[in-house]
């Protein structure tokens, strides 16, 4: 298996009608699809009286031999899920408030993206066919890496004399003042 695969992921952005006197919608990512054809334009998949379901956009998900680790983490929990970036589209010309920007199964990577404030980050369930695929994966690559106990330095304790007076009120000169 190669050191890193990728797969097309179609993100499914969810816009509902909300009561709030700032916010006409919240914007939040739903599902994903596995495999999914690149899409031009946000494409509406389904809608009712309160909520539009849109394809936003296909991105790549790609798994990292390095970051098994934190895929295992991912798949201990029930479900496993992928999580979905969005950010603030600042378009001027666009009628959508958020568009994706990445998604991944580490949850590690998902936390760093916290870190702006700006960006919404959500899990949605992963399917059962990525599950397996992203198994596979650390089944090949991951390697438990031992816990190593950082040996104390030892002070040398030869270079500090009991009682010799600091550097600082040794004689510097010949000025007479001391």
């Amino acid at each position: 298996m190669d050191k890193e695969v990728s797969m097309p992921l179609g993100v499914v952005v969810e816009r509902r009608e909300i009561d709030n006197p700032w916010q006409d919608w919240s914007w939040r990512p739903v599902a994903v699809i596995p495999g999914a054809p690149d899409v031009e334009a946000w494409t509406e998949l389904s809608s009712d009286s309160v909520s539009v379901r849109y394809h936003a956009a296909t991105l790549p998900l790609t798994l990292h031999r390095k970051e098994t680790e934190a895929y295992r983490q991912n798949l201990s929990n029930n479900p496993p899920v992928v999580y979905v970036v969005l950010e603030p589209d600042d378009q001027p010309d666009t009628v959508y408030d958020y568009k994706p920007s990445s998604v991944t199964v580490s949850p590690y990577e998902a936390q760093d993206s916290l870190d702006s404030g700006e960006e919404i980050v959500e899990g949605v369930t992963m399917p059962d066919g990525m599950i397996g695929w992203v198994q596979a994966f650390v089944d090949a690559h991951h390697v438990d890496e031992p816990f190593k106990k950082r040996k104390r330095k030892r002070y040398a304790t030869h270079d500090v004399e009991f009682g010799k007076p600091p550097p600082i009120a040794k004689k510097r000169g010949s000025r007479g003042d001391h």
